[in-house]
């Protein structure tokens, strides 16, 4: 689609998206300098300083509010404290993901059933692996290529184009970046067919989605997950991150999903998208402020 406002796109291209990625750039030269624990805790400090000011905070508010009814003001506020708590640590964690080892004895990143990678991995099929923006959500894709079970991973690109190359170096020896939108749905089924593995994110909205129950109300979702297993018979595992004690990361794999065919597509996956909202519902519920609450996930 072509940009409404020529002038505004031009300005974008030759000095805003310049400058916002030679800032990028050196804000992630300076936090990679720093020791990891150090690097988060900073990032921390700085989004409880500065997230809740910002216009997005509103957004957060209302979404939590209709979520958690039972909760008073002042919790729903402490929530949205922790929030912005972790999405700083998350983005200062950023420049150090590539340093991160996985599965040695002393990680701070302590994967649980990681059987159910090997699985995926020997089982000469391809298959799915999905997750949300919880706690630091790059930790998911991460620990099945540090399996040694390269994942091709489903993302949505940077508005600023010059960023790609910064964003990239989040996941080091993975497969195919596949950016959302028509021509990666094409490269996704590509993959899947040359018995490759995908890794999707798989709460946010999509407008022209399915509508799924999620915290008791239909929210507008991708039905990629369910589509694709379907139509491969594939494996789906469930991948939870989580965010314990400031900058230690666990990471649980969980059995693929028992996927039922009745032999009506349109209801099966809808079924399989209902189940997967479940399940990421009640990892949130258990840990809200480590979900992306400043999402706009539900229509008004």
């Amino acid at each position: 689609m072509a940009d409404r406002n020529p002038a505004a796109a031009v300005f974008r291209c030759l000095l805003i998206h310049p400058l916002q990625t030679l800032f990028a750039h050196a804000a992630f030269t300076f936090i990679r300098r720093l020791p990891y624990d150090t690097a988060s805790a900073l990032g921390g400090r700085i989004g409880r300083l500065i997230g809740p000011r910002l216009k997005v905070t509103g957004l957060a508010r209302r979404n939590l509010s209709r979520a958690f009814p039972e909760r008073t003001p002042e919790e729903i506020e402490a929530i949205i404290g922790d929030m912005w708590d972790n999405l700083g640590r998350t983005a200062f964690e950023f420049p150090h993901l590539d340093r991160l080892r996985f599965y040695e004895a002393d990680s701070i990143v302590e994967v649980t059933g990681a059987e159910n990678i090997d699985f995926l991995k020997d089982d000469g099929k391809p298959g799915i692996f999905f997750s949300g923006h919880l706690a630091n959500w790059e930790t998911a894709a991460i620990s099945v290529v540090q399996r040694g079970l390269p994942i091709h991973l489903i993302y949505r690109a940077p508005n600023n184009p010059l960023m790609e190359r910064l964003f990239n170096h989040r996941h080091p020896g993975a497969g195919e970046l596949i950016r959302k939108g028509p021509l990666g749905a094409r490269r996704a089924l590509a993959r899947l067919k040359e018995g490759g593995h995908l890794g999707i994110l798989a709460d946010q909205k999509m407008n022209d989605g399915i509508p799924a129950p999620f915290f008791g109300r239909d929210a507008m979702t991708a039905p990629a997950v369910a589509q694709l297993a379907l139509k491969f018979n594939c494996p789906v595992v469930p991948v939870r991150g989580e965010r314990l004690g400031g900058a230690r990361l666990p990471v649980t794999h969980f059995p693929p999903m028992e996927i039922e065919k009745t032999g009506d597509r349109h209801a099966d996956v809808a079924a399989l998208m209902a189940r997967i909202n479940a399940l990421l519902e009640s990892w949130i519920r258990e840990r809200p402020a480590q979900w992306l609450w400043v999402h706009n996930r539900w229509p008004d």
